[in-house]
């Protein structure tokens, strides 16, 4: 496959991966703002619910306290974005394109809530018992597995090409 299509490949996912994480979390959210309470949650499953959270840091709600946070992190994100782009562009493998397309597509969706809304909007809640994973949403979904891609490509592999 040529560069050029592998790249515009990418960009595809990307743009799939960004409207859908925007268009679920809308969803979403609207059905949880009609609970009408003040933290509305819908249980799914004993350990799995939707719950309405606004994350005003990053992974895990680290960093939640910073002021002006978002403009913050809304500059590294874009910078992060522009690289992946790049090495997107540059990049000649199939299995990179769909990672970076992943990735980029739960960076970009973020970016646009982060501001949007000075928060990133957070509602898949995993837990057992009282143990909480923190919320996440399907961007932070995309852009794990994205990475998960490129882990596996330099230790599974790179190991077998050696």
């Amino acid at each position: 496959m040529k560069v050029r299509n592998l790249f515009f490949s990418g960009v595809l996912i990307a743009f799939f991966v960004a409207f859908f994480d925007l268009l679920s979390k809308r969803i979403i959210f609207s059905i949880l703002e009609q609970q009408g309470v003040t933290n509305p949650e819908i249980k799914i499953f004993d350990f799995f619910s939707l719950v309405y959270v606004w994350n005003r840091g990053v992974s895990f709600g680290m960093f939640n306290h910073i002021k002006n946070s978002h403009i913050i992190f809304s500059a590294i994100q874009f910078v992060i974005i522009v690289i992946l782009f790049f090495w997107l562009y540059r990049n000649q493998k199939l299995h990179f394109v769909y990672a970076l397309g992943l990735i980029i597509g739960g960076a970009f969706g973020n970016l646009i809530d982060r501001i949007k809304n000075a928060a990133v909007a957070d509602f898949l809640d995993f837990h057992i018992a009282s143990y909480h994973w923190p919320a996440f949403n399907l961007a932070d979904s995309c852009i794990f597995i994205g990475v998960m891609i490129l882990l596996f490509d330099e230790v599974i592999f790179k190991k077998n090409e050696k």
